[in-house]
């Protein structure tokens, strides 16, 4: 397994050689100018550049990372840690579903860009306004994985834990929760995704410091090479993101990682 995972990261880091060279070569013969499609080469240039600075300057990349990161990881854990809840409550109780779930689906339904002037307006361009609109976008899924995941729970698992007089605490933490958390994971490692891309579009609308602010100085800047730096750091931050979450996952739900290793998938 372990070999197979090294040829799997050689042949990924050999397309992106190859990919690279072929971007390179093909800006510079087709002399495609550089505030249209930058380079590798010069892209590359301008991450060393950003990276050189100090860890506090406007117009490098440590105090933009530091925002955008912390604005994602803290809009994350409020909104899965809520949509979970939330779901848990709803797959225990139809009622509870009845009652809220059209209003929720209803909240969902709304575009969450255009959401996102008024949420600036409301608490202002700082840090505030970032978290509640990752929140927003990283609910739902949460919401969704988790009523699936109790749903699909073995009723013949349930009817066993009643016959040996189980109560329902411990049918929920040795049947339910555990039959759950295959689908909460699928959702948490699609929320860590999600926050990111939150946190970028609320620093777009309005902000101060952040990854997209950065994006929007270099653009205005006409400074192509500096946006597509901050592409790769971005890109960077989201693979660190979703690997965190898969390593959780193997540690967490140990079981389902096994049985992929014995079928092969």
């Amino acid at each position: 397994m372990k070999r197979l995972l090294t040829r799997e990261w050689l042949y990924s880091i050999g397309l992106l050689a190859v990919l690279l060279v072929i971007w390179e070569v093909s800006v510079k013969y087709l002399e495609i100018p550089f505030f249209l499609l930058p380079p590798p080469s010069g892209v590359l240039m301008s991450l060393q550049g950003g990276f050189a600075e100090s860890l506090t300057s406007r117009v490098g990349f440590y105090l933009h990372t530091y925002y955008t990161v912390s604005e994602a990881l803290l809009g994350f854990l409020i909104g899965s840690g809520s949509g979970m809840i939330l779901g848990t409550l709803i797959a225990q109780s139809r009622f509870v579903g009845k009652v809220l779930l059209p209003y929720i689906v209803a909240f969902q339904s709304l575009p969450k860009v255009a959401l996102a002037p008024l949420l600036i307006v409301w608490f202002g361009v700082g840090m505030t306004s970032k978290v509640v609109i990752v929140a927003m976008l990283t609910f739902f899924p949460l919401l969704v994985n988790s009523i699936a995941g109790f749903e699909s729970v073995d009723p013949d698992r349930l009817e066993m834990m009643r016959s040996f007089k189980a109560t329902p605490w411990q049918i929920f933490r040795k049947v339910r929760f555990p039959s759950a958390l295959p689908f909460i994971f699928a959702g948490l490692s699609m929320a860590i995704v999600y926050s990111l891309i939150g946190a970028i579009v609320g620093e777009f609308i309005g902000g101060r410091h952040g990854l997209g602010i950065l994006i929007l100085q270099m653009n205005f800047n006409m400074d192509m090479q500096g946006v597509f730096s901050v592409f790769v750091v971005l890109s960077v931050i989201g693979i660190v993101f979703y690997s965190a979450m898969q390593f959780i996952e193997r540690r967490v739900v140990f079981w389902t990682a096994r049985s992929r290793d014995v079928t092969g998938l």
